[in-house]
């Protein structure tokens, strides 16, 4: 998992509230092996057209859209299934940050142990920035996990704000330094071998 750095990225803005994982990576795609990618396929039912063709007014698909890592969306981001599936999509889509008033809590916790970074929000605050993006297509977000803070949206002629964000302290650790849980264990193995022999010394009959 690549190390979370302060991000300064094109932001996208979705006015879409109840957002569901169905939506982000319809079902029938999850038969894929990782490896794969799943970017191509994000939204694909609500970017697209019956017939394949890009619709032309989904947010993604816009000139100003291209190269987004940053998306602003509404309440309840994420709900519904519980698949990892729609985080690997965002992120293989160049994601590394969500904000939205709130989210599905499986994909919350899915987000932090593939390195997408889900902040929360005021949904009035939300409002605001995906307001000030639809005037300014194009307009970047600095995102700064070390300070907390939402940084933007920058080169609009809204003004400028920071706003600060919350996040567990050992979650935003691991992120910092590009570790899942599963890397995190291992990185403790000397600890874990120490404990194991003094185990075992103590407790024999075990």
């Amino acid at each position: 998992m690549r190390k979370f750095e302060t991000v300064e990225a094109v932001a996208a803005a979705m006015d879409m509230a109840n957002v569901d994982t169905d939506q982000i990576i319809p079902a029938r795609f999850l038969w894929r092996a990782r490896a794969e990618g799943y970017g191509a396929l994000l939204f694909n039912d609500i970017r697209s057209e019956a017939d394949g063709s890009a619709k032309p007014d989904f947010v993604l698909n816009l000139p100003a859209s291209a190269g987004a890592g940053v998306l602003v969306a509404d309440r309840n981001f994420g709900c519904g299934s519980s698949r990892e599936h729609a985080v690997w999509a965002l992120s293989d889509a160049g994601f590394r940050v969500v904000i939205a008033p709130s989210f599905g809590d499986i994909f919350f916790n899915n987000s932090f142990k593939n390195g997408l970074l889900p902040i929360v929000l005021p949904e009035a605050r939300c409002a605001e920035i995906r307001a000030a993006l639809a005037r300014n297509p194009g307009a970047k977000l600095v995102v700064d996990l070390e300070a907390q803070e939402v940084r933007g949206p920058l080169g609009i002629n809204d003004g400028f704000r920071i706003d600060s964000f919350e996040i567990d302290p050992f979650r935003k650790e691991l992120l910092l330094a590009g570790m899942d849980d599963i890397a995190f264990t291992l990185s403790q193995q000397g600890a874990i071998d120490a404990f194991e022999g003094r185990y075992a010394a103590e407790m024999p009959w075990l």
